[in-house]
């Protein structure tokens, strides 16, 4: 398999940390059966690695995936129980544990550079490498809007394989062909007897069949519950209060731990005063950690006030003196001058711009961001010499199970991790810093269960922040005002460098990263010479993985630039990109639908406006149209937004119209409040009125079109939020004439 220098680069890094640390074992073949039939009770036997069945016919799905109110665990069960052929009453999930076979395949394939194609749904051979050094990381987790891409094979499959084995068994205890035994709705019967037989008395008997390699799966024409809105399987959990969330976790003797760590980026803990601190109430213990302080208490307010008054020094690690200020004129300045990575360049958009000519140029600038999930961040460990059981909202639980075995110096079989619903992920509970708080912690109080909990303020100055960045570009046009060149260089520290870095020190190596480009040099648009850069950034303020990542600034910067040709042309903003989707008719389909629905040729009255903006992310296409109103005192009220979705199949439309709408929120509040900014090294704001969120008042009406059209199963989780911000600012435009290029709005006094 030929792989090239970009793969090599970006795989190694990976594969050669993880070896480096003696994580992976190549495990012998062995029967999945028993992965999940190690978690059975009151009877229940495993067909395979996703499925239970006890006695009544209950069926029990292995959910891999983090239910992080996506509506995941919902979908997951559908793709077994379509399969299966069993009544959706009779089917609950239960979290996976943590093994190979539910490695998420997927997530580390959308990692491939764009010369593979992969994001058009290819099957290259770099997808292959990818997929299979998932599977060799037991790289369990969810991110990227992967889940229903990388599960929908494997669980179809595993719902196939149990109906066949079920109809296997009911065939041979009746002695007849199994060619005349059907099974539907839980139940196998045979068509000259009428004899049947539920799944609950075959279960047993079919546990014991070898099951099938490949068996048939059923025509789409005859799915019963795929396509279909049904009820959500942890709907009346969280509605009656019996959900357990991390916060939520509770054990007998229970001890709660808070911390008090370093202010500044990079800082450390320079000293503190254990005998101070053990005289305060309620005080049991106090850990030191690499960046400060935990103290466990027999209640968290008893932890929390002592942490807060405990006698402690940090270091700064030399970065007390950085700002906002000094951060975006690095990023300026490597615009300017830094040394880029190309991630596009077709034609030759060099020599374009060697000849002087008219051309369009502007600048664009996001700050940082902060996930602000709504559950505070939280875990809960113990540690019984080398054994450690973890209970938390996490993305990624291989990768929890490895930081607390490496934190305990004990092998990652003796770790058990079990994960909680979570009150809100957005790539945030993928990193491991509050494990691995929590097993430091444990190991000071051993035999004792510890809750860590952070508060807010720690939440918001100690989070693994979405990237400032910087984007410039310059753009010929021809006559007829389309672009006939392009350059885009955008400035920003790289997520995922970041991210390995926190898990191997030794990580140093600079890789092409899509996150850094993607939304902007994989755009359809066609533009005979373009080019497409990044300059990597080094600062100590940690970046990690936020909900669209690099697509949540990039469509930004792309559709209101794009915007910004279509009035230098003197065209319609609607109709200058319909042009330019020449051999893209999945991409004009979804355009035309949403112009369509948001009645786009309709004037509109003085004093307001519409925008326009279309992007594809993981896999799918997002067409929106933001409508706005000037008020009287020139802020701007959000009337409208209107969205088409072209996701390719649709599991259930419900949770797929939900997912958008909250990424249509998530991506508002981004637009019009957040920012995170630093002055002496410390992020300044600690709570909500300081990071301020979209709230009814201003909520505009939003209306989602589905509009599947054949392409590949794409995304959900992700792909609403990154149109919003480009949408709502070509509608200003539209409105007021100002064109809006740097983010909040609120920094431009547009927002009341």
């Amino acid at each position: 398999m030929a792989i090239s220098r970009r793969k090599f680069l970006l795989t190694t890094a990976v594969a050669g940390s993880a070896l480096a640390v003696g994580y992976v074992v190549l495990k012998p073949e062995e029967d999945t059966r028993l992965v999940f039939q190690k978690t059975a009770r009151g009877g229940e036997v495993a067909l395979n690695a996703w499925i239970k069945i006890d006695a009544s016919g209950t069926v029990t799905v292995a959910a891999p995936r983090a239910e992080m109110g996506q509506g995941i665990y919902t979908a997951l069960a559908m793709l077994v129980a379509e399969e299966l052929d069993v009544d959706w009453k009779s089917v609950q999930v239960q979290d996976a544990p943590v093994h190979q076979v539910y490695a998420n395949r997927e997530m580390l394939r959308a990692a491939l550079p764009f010369e593979d194609g992969y994001h058009q749904g290819e099957n290259t051979s770099g997808a292959q490498f990818m997929g299979w050094l998932a599977e060799l990381l037991s790289a369990q987790g969810t991110g990227g809007s992967t889940s229903i891409r990388d599960a929908w094979e494997p669980m179809r499959n595993a719902g196939a394989c149990a109906r066949h084995m079920l109809v296997q068994a009911a065939a041979s205890k009746w002695n007849v062909p199994a060619s005349e035994c059907l099974a539907a709705d839980g139940t196998v019967s045979h068509n000259g007897s009428g004899k049947s037989l539920s799944y609950g008395d075959l279960a047993t008997l079919a546990a014991s069949l070898t099951p099938p390699e490949n068996p048939p799966l059923k025509n789409a024409a005859d799915y019963k519950l795929i396509g279909k809105a049904v009820p959500r399987l942890d709907i009346t959990d969280k509605t009656t209060g019996r959900a357990t969330f991390g916060v939520d976790v509770k054990s007998d003797g229970m001890l709660y731990a808070a911390v008090n760590v370093a202010p500044v980026m990079g800082g450390s803990l320079k000293s503190y005063d254990r005998e101070a601190i053990v005289k305060m109430p309620g005080v049991v213990a106090v850990a030191a950690l690499p960046t400060g302080i935990a103290v466990v208490a027999d209640s968290w307010w008893r932890a929390k006030k002592a942490a807060d008054a405990a006698p402690v020094d940090f270091e700064d690690g030399g970065n007390g003196d950085l700002d906002s200020e000094g951060i975006y004129q690095l990023l300026e300045d490597s615009i300017k001058s830094g040394d880029p990575f190309t991630y596009r360049d077709d034609g030759d958009a060099d020599k374009v711009f060697e000849n002087a000519g008219d051309d369009v140029v502007a600048s664009y600038q996001v700050p940082y961001l902060a996930h602000a999930c709504m559950e505070p961040m939280n875990c809960t460990a113990r540690v019984d010499g080398d054994n450690i059981q973890i209970w938390m909202p996490n993305q990624a639980p291989f990768l929890m199970r490895y930081l607390a075995s490496r934190i305990a110096d004990t092998d990652v079989e003796n770790v058990q991790v079990f994960t909680t619903y979570l009150g809100g992920g957005f790539g945030r509970r993928a990193e491991g810093d509050l494990a691995e708080q929590a097993v430091r912690i444990a190991m000071a109080v051993p035999g004792k269960t510890v809750k860590l909990l952070w508060s807010r303020e720690d939440d918001m100055r100690h989070d693994m922040y979405r990237p400032a960045a910087r984007s410039l570009f310059r753009a010929r046009l021809d006559d007829k005002g389309r672009p006939f060149a392009w350059f885009n260089r955008i400035a920003g520290q790289v997520p995922t460098k970041s991210f390995t870095q926190r898990i191997f020190d030794f990580a140093t190596v600079d890789m092409p990263d899509n996150t850094s480009s993607e939304g902007s040099a994989d755009m359809p648009y066609a533009i005979p010479n373009l080019q497409v850069q990044h300059v990597p950034v080094d600062l100590p303020v940690p970046v990690g993985f936020w909900r669209s990542v690099g697509h949540s600034y990039n469509a930004f910067f792309t559709e209101s630039f794009m915007d910004e040709l279509a009035h230098k042309a003197g065209q319609d903003p609607y109709k200058y990109r319909r042009d330019l989707l020449e051999g893209h008719p999945d991409y004009l389909a979804v355009l035309d639908k949403v112009a369509s629905a948001a009645e786009w040729d309709l004037p509109m009255n003085s004093g307001r406006g519409r925008g326009i903006a279309l992007h594809e992310s993981f896999g799918s296409l997002v067409a929106q149209v933001a409508e706005v109103s000037v008020m009287p005192d020139d802020t701007i009220q959000l009337d409208r937004v209107v969205c088409v979705v072209d996701c390719g199949r649709v599991i259930n439309p419900d949770t797929v119209v939900a997912q958008i709408e909250g990424a249509i929120v998530y991506g508002l509040t981004a637009a019009l409040y957040g920012e995170v900014t630093l002055k002496d090294g410390a992020v300044e704001q600690g709570n909500f009125p300081d990071y301020e969120m979209i709230r009814l008042n201003n909520m505009p009406n939003i209306e989602v079109i589905l509009a599947p059209s054949g392409r590949p199963i794409g995304g959900i989780g992700e792909v609403g939020t990154p149109p919003i911000a480009p949408a709502l600012a070509n509608a200003i435009f539209n409105a007021t004439g100002k064109r809006v290029r740097e983010l909040p709005l609120s920094k431009a006094g547009l927002v009341g």
